[in-house]
């Protein structure tokens, strides 16, 4: 009995001990940023975070068609287009889907779908190679690059139950949003245990993003509608209160990411500039890839290579669809079409966020459509101006 009650004790002391050391590994870990790590069982999350034609389509892709993401296109769009009650009263709800389809649980989408929900349901949802290979779906084998074409024939009519499957066997889940327009609704993503979230925040000179919603301007009329809060706006005059708000929300995130930021978004946030990524595609994924854990391919490296030193300069067909164009002669068809009224409208709405990011303004027409002369500040000093030294907004 003496040796019982011995043992009893010692195993009991164990006990004590080892849930002392796991609250106190537990401490360090939420100190050192850890924790996400050991608790979603070692699968990354990325967001990507960002606006309206500002390239993020193409960027999606680049993680979309790499082998060890699961990636999906614009969840928040099944929020916005059932609740319509405005971007502010529903970026909770647009957060709260996030966190579900990030720990691969798609049960969440039965709000937002029909009842007999297939994967073709979901929001562009042949833009994901993920969703066209196996185990979601025999077509598109892991390594390579799937065709959205064939895709949309084969493999739509798998029930979500599918995705769901296929999310769980990936180490990457990325999920690319453009309804957010702030940092703080985020936070709760940041600070979940169950979460490793790294956001890679995608801005691009507004006066290009105005050029691209012009092409495409019947496509964006419900989301103007919800940016705006239903509020009623001039015609003439919804795409600067648009361009503004969205100038604005990327001024707000930066300085919330970059100048004392919160301990815990330490290294899980990244600043991107479209233009930075047509001028030196390889270089500016592979950092992309480094800084959320992945690798490159050789056949990821052909491809990117392809789709951005094509002949196309675009077209309003492409809305969102990714083909072999130059991308660098995408990113400045602004100077060429735009009027330079409208061009002088949207720098003074949105000097701030450029003077931020890097993109000068031109003075003339003449300055416009000199395409010799650069406008894009070099890519390290423009992230060293604060709020400290800009005009307010």
């Amino acid at each position: 009995m003496r040796h019982y009650r011995f043992i009893l004790r010692t195993v009991t002391f164990l006990i004590i001990l080892q849930g002392a050391a796991m609250v106190l590994f537990y401490g360090w870990c939420l100190q050192h940023k850890c924790s996400s790590v050991t608790e979603s069982n070692n699968k990354v999350h990325v967001l990507v975070l960002t606006s309206w034609r500002s390239g993020s389509s193409f960027l999606g892709q680049v993680f979309g068609q790499h082998p060890s993401v699961f990636y999906l296109m614009e969840p928040g769009w099944h929020v916005w287009t059932q609740l319509r009650v405005g971007a502010r009263k529903t970026r909770m709800a647009v957060r709260d889907l996030l966190r579900s389809l990030f720990q691969c649980d798609f049960s969440v989408m039965e709000s937002y779908l029909e009842q007999t929900s297939h994967i073709s349901n979901l929001f562009f949802w042949s833009h994901s190679r993920a969703l066209c290979s196996p185990p979601a779906c025999s077509l598109t084998p892991r390594n390579q690059i799937s065709n959205q074409t064939e895709c949309l024939k084969v493999c739509g009519t798998q029930g979500l139950e599918g995705a769901q499957d296929a999310c769980s066997t990936y180490s990457h889940v990325v999920l690319k949003e453009v309804r957010f327009f702030e940092l703080e609704s985020l936070y709760p993503l940041l600070q979940d245990p169950s979460l490793d979230l790294r956001i890679i925040h995608l801005v691009r000179d507004p006066r290009a993003v105005v050029r691209s919603r012009e092409l495409v301007f019947g496509n964006f009329l419900a989301d103007n509608d919800m940016v705006l809060d239903k509020r009623f706006v001039p015609a003439k005059e919804v795409d600067y209160e648009i361009m503004q708000k969205i100038c604005s929300s990327h001024v707000r995130i930066t300085d919330r990411a970059l100048v004392n930021p919160p301990p815990f978004l330490e290294g899980r946030y990244k600043l991107v500039r479209y233009e930075d990524v047509v001028i030196n595609p390889l270089e500016e994924i592979n950092a992309l890839y480094e800084f959320v854990g992945l690798g490159m391919t050789s056949t990821l490296a052909d491809w990117i290579y392809r789709v951005t030193h094509g002949k196309s300069k675009g077209s309003q067909n492409e809305a969102f669809q990714i083909t072999s164009r130059s991308a660098a002669d995408v990113s400045q068809a602004w100077r060429t079409t735009l009027p330079y009224n409208k061009v002088k409208r949207i720098q003074d709405v949105c000097k701030p966020a450029m003077t931020l990011l890097g993109y000068r303004t031109v003075n003339s027409e003449k300055d416009q459509k000199n395409l010799d002369l650069d406008l894009l500040v070099p890519q390290e000093p423009y992230q060293l101006v604060t709020s400290k030294n800009r005009e307010p907004q």
